[in-house]
């Protein structure tokens, strides 16, 4: 298991205001990953990539960096999981692309989506067995957090995303694997807030005993998730990172 902490953002979209945080010359995914050791593309979730598209990302990075790609919806909220053989050939034909520098498959359900225990476990051999990553799951209907719902991702070896703010669950998380995959989407308004230095500590207090985990800032609407993203590095001891000004 690696033990770095793998922070980043939804997509590398780098704002103004955190641009003296990066270097000046390069494309947008070099900059950032100049800093950052992870991203997560969501744009796979609406349309497919090209495999020529994620090998120019995976040569514009440097060894260590990982990215996260988003399972399509095609798949997830379409098929709802149901007969989805042909199209996970596809997706792990173009994300596979990626060779090692492909670090998760995020599977990101509907909240309308039950628990279909054998769909499920369909779909997670399957993704292992063609991309043999980490597979990582943010189910957001309540059935998927009842004990037995646990076992089957603990013996599916799936990690139960920690999101917030949480959908389809109430109550103490039950996380399924020793690293965590956290998914920070804005809160009180999602996708725009940005999160306090408290809200941060906290983070990196759950990350710190967790190697290996991932944490992706997704409240990117209004330009959060860089600045948040930039403090949790200096947070957990990476790349310094000067204090940024508060939200206003």
């Amino acid at each position: 298991m690696s033990t770095h902490t793998y922070i980043g953002c939804a997509g590398w979209s780098l704002p103004r205001d955190s641009a003296a945080h990066f270097p000046g010359e390069g494309s947008h995914l070099e900059r950032y990953a100049a800093v950052f050791a992870a991203a997560e593309i969501n744009s796979s979730f609406h349309k497919p990539h090209q495999p020529k598209t994620y090998e120019r990302w995976a040569a514009a990075t440097p060894p260590h960096f990982r990215f996260a790609v988003k399972l399509p919806r095609t798949i997830t909220h379409d098929a709802k999981l149901q007969g989805v053989e042909e199209l996970l050939a596809r997706f792990a034909a173009e994300a596979g692309a990626l060779q090692d520098k492909l670090g998760v498959v995020l599977v990101q359900l509907p909240p309308k989506l039950a628990l279909d225990p054998h769909a499920a476990q369909v779909l997670f051999a399957a993704l292992h067995r063609l991309l043999g990553c980490t597979i990582a799951c943010e189910a957001r209907h309540p059935d998927w957090f009842t004990p037995a719902a646990t076992q089957l991702l603990r013996d599916a070896g799936v990690t139960r995303v920690l999101a917030d703010p949480p959908v389809g669950y109430a109550g103490p998380f039950v996380p399924t694997s020793e690293a965590a995959y956290v998914r920070l989407h804005g809160s009180p308004r999602i996708y725009y807030s940005r999160y306090t230095p408290q809200q941060l500590e906290d983070v990196r207090a759950y990350l710190a005993p967790r190697p290996g985990s991932w944490c992706v800032f997704d409240n990117t609407a209004g330009g959060a998730a860089v600045p948040n993203a930039l403090e949790l590095t200096a947070l957990l001891g990476g790349q310094a990172a000067s204090p940024l000004p508060s939200e206003r």
